[in-house]
């Protein structure tokens, strides 16, 4: 068994972070600066990852190559699965011609594109969070804006904006309960912190998109709707992870920022205009279908919804899983060792595999997909061509995100993930605010905040201990802090490009316009879990 060791470069905590991060540097390097597309910096930060590996930590060449590939495998079953069965169903509904009148359905609404982005991108894809999540979210509502008429662009990082408030609970509250096995804390107490921490941002968040797309100026014209959109989500969402638990939080607090806003625009409207580039100055509301046809052309997301839901049932969860197949994942499982101070005592760091083909969110897609197109009557030949279309436009992007998965599993059990979360643990008193980061960090490797807290969350409970801190505060922060990092996280925009057809040269431009917003709005978790800390004294 191989022993992890944290300060492997001279024995010293700060070189050791310096060289940890040198894959990091590698992919915000690659991107923000030389503009390279998402697979190319994956594949480079993967290289780096590697020689970190095995020159700087010494790592047997069995064991990378067994990290490497458990972590790809993964971010093909669940993550790929998901987003070609995301896609899958709205090439259907383009290949039918039924997105028309579901863009039709929605804009009949309001023409305003602010209001349709806080319909889409925040409301809706907080519920599809809430009942898939890992990535499904940016890809369905990233491509119904596009649909509406939103650029390819524009589309994608509003999406990613949006898709913050709601993955601290995504996919039925996976990402707590994760936190809570991994640390051994009430799941009940720590679903209240992360409520605590993510209610504030949430509240938030509507205003802070519109502002994004046009400034002061045209959250003014909405400034009510932003304010009931965020306040209706961020209320039911403390209430809910407070008083009830993790798993419904995102589903409640979804449906009653849809329907708030829904009763809003029955009696209220903007009374300016706003347009956004590209759009046509004299735009006007779409022509009203037949209530059967809107029916019938929103059924398929309908059964997405009604699939995922079944899908998450414990009952139906637990004879799902029995067809799963779990791995241990040849060269790696119990190969490495963890030592103190990431885990309290030296153990085997196990690296199970779980080929979960039935039960995965991907396979619920995928059979909404089925049943959508036998809804829509789609012929065999618009299927396979769908089918052919999904697969050509997702090449790259599943490249880049098995890559990314690769360098995260690689990083963590090489040990330098727990190299960084020990450099972020040494600020001492202002670790509230970097406990917030460290989950940052961990999105931004593993683009799950899932992953992240089965990552740093025992760690976060050893330096709280350490430092007389609530060692649930500290690991709510991490899965807070964590969710930010999720819009800049190579997987997320890989799938945001491949739902809205985004050319890969415009990859880095995306990263490099959420990465500014998404280092602001973890600093405010930092922040506010500071007050929390010292202030309330939580």
């Amino acid at each position: 068994m191989w022993p992890q060791n944290y300060t492997p470069l001279g024995d010293s905590l700060g070189l050791s972070a310096v060289m940890a991060a040198l894959p990091i540097f590698v992919l915000l390097l690659l991107l923000g600066f030389y503009r390279k597309p998402a697979w190319v910096a994956a594949l480079a930060g993967l290289a780096a990852a590697t020689g970190v590996a095995l020159f700087g930590y010494g790592m047997p060449v069995g064991a990378a190559v067994g990290a490497i590939t458990n972590g790809a495998a993964f971010g093909l079953l669940p993550i790929g699965w998901i987003l070609f069965s995301a896609i899958l169903l709205y090439r259907l509904s383009i290949e039918t011609g039924k997105f028309e009148i579901i863009k039709d359905s929605i804009g009949s609404l309001t023409p305003d594109r602010r209001l349709q982005a806080l319909l889409i991108a925040f409301a809706f894809g907080a519920f599809i969070e809430g009942a898939a999540g890992f990535g499904s979210p940016v890809a369905v509502a990233a491509a119904m804006l596009v649909g509406l008429g939103f650029s390819p662009f524009y589309a994608a990082g509003i999406c990613l904006l949006a898709n913050t408030a709601p993955v601290a609970f995504g996919s039925i509250g996976i990402p707590v309960t994760t936190l809570a096995v991994i640390t051994g804390l009430p799941v009940d107490d720590l679903s209240a912190m992360v409520g605590r921490l993510c209610a504030p941002i949430a509240l938030i968040i509507p205003a802070y998109l519109v502002m994004v797309m046009g400034g002061w100026r045209a959250l003014e014209g909405v400034f009510v709707a932003a304010l009931v959109c965020g306040g209706s989500f961020a209320s039911v969402q403390f209430l809910v992870s407070n008083y009830i638990g993790a798993e419904l939080v995102d589903i409640c607090a979804s449906l009653a920022a849809i329907g708030s806003l829904i009763i809003l625009l029955k009696v209220w409207k903007p009374r300016d205009s706003f347009h956004l580039e590209g759009d046509a100055s004299d735009r006007k509301l779409p022509p009203k279908h037949p209530t059967s046809e809107v029916i019938t052309a929103w059924t398929p997301y309908f059964l997405l919804v009604i699939f995922v839901l079944l899908w998450g049932q414990d009952s139906v969860k637990v004879w799902l899983n029995s067809y799963s197949v779990a791995i241990e994942w040849p060269g790696l499982h119990n190969v490495v060792q963890r030592v103190a101070p990431v885990v309290s005592e030296p153990s085997p760091y196990p690296a199970i595999y779980s080929f979960a083909w039935l039960s995965a969110a991907g396979t619920a897609c995928f059979l909404a997909s089925v049943a959508g197109a036998l809804v829509l009557r789609v012929t065999p030949a618009q299927f396979m061509r769908a089918l052919g279309t999904t697969t050509q436009q997702l090449a790259l992007p599943l490249l880049t995100i098995s890559s990314v998965l690769g360098l995260a599993f690689l990083l963590n059990y090489c040990g330098a993930t727990g190299t960084l979360g020990l450099a972020f643990a040494a600020t001492g008193v202002l670790f509230p605010f970097f406990s917030a980061l460290l989950g940052w960090v961990g999105v931004f490797l593993t683009g799950s905040d899932t992953s992240a807290n089965a990552l740093f969350g025992n760690l976060q409970v050893v330096t709280a201990a350490k430092l007389n801190l609530n060692p649930v505060l500290m690991a709510s922060a991490n899965s807070a802090g964590g969710v930010m990092g999720k819009m800049i996280s190579l997987q997320s925009i890989a799938v945001a490009a491949a739902a809205t057809g985004m050319s890969s040269a415009d990859e880095a431009k995306l990263f490099r316009f959420t990465l500014k917003h998404s280092v602001l709005l973890a600093s405010v978790i930092g922040l506010l879990t500071m007050f929390y800390a010292y202030v309330l004294k939580l």
